[in-house]
């Protein structure tokens, strides 16, 4: 596995993460708090999440399936994308493990 494909995931993951961190601020402005002008930016925001995590998915099954991750994990990887701030926890833990294995020039595969 090329160390490119662990560079696009990891850029879609932190895109992925900082735009849902941005829409749920968006939907705690809009319907907690009122306020004006929260409807257009949680509407931008939205649109804007919606289609880069379609993108995130791409990256992170094409990572899991090079990983050769079990069903399980890439799951729970392509998951991240919907919770806040787990996309960043998510992608530090597999940016750890694979550099690691790719520094060592071992096998990429995870461990079932």
């Amino acid at each position: 596995m090329k160390k490119s494909v662990l560079t696009r995931y990891r850029v879609m993951a932190y895109v992925t993460g900082v735009l849902l961190v941005l829409l749920t601020l968006g939907v705690i402005a809009k319907y907690g708090l009122q306020m004006d002008g929260a409807a257009k930016f949680t509407t931008v925001i939205g649109i804007a999440h919606g289609w880069l995590y379609v993108i995130y998915l791409v990256m992170a099954f094409d990572l899991g399936s090079k990983a050769k991750w079990p069903v399980g994990r890439q799951l729970w990887v392509l998951l991240a994308g919907t919770i806040p701030t787990a996309a960043f926890f998510v992608e530090r833990k597999v940016t750890r493990e694979l550099e690691s294995r790719i520094a060592d020039g071992a096998p990429v595969a995870a461990e079932a």
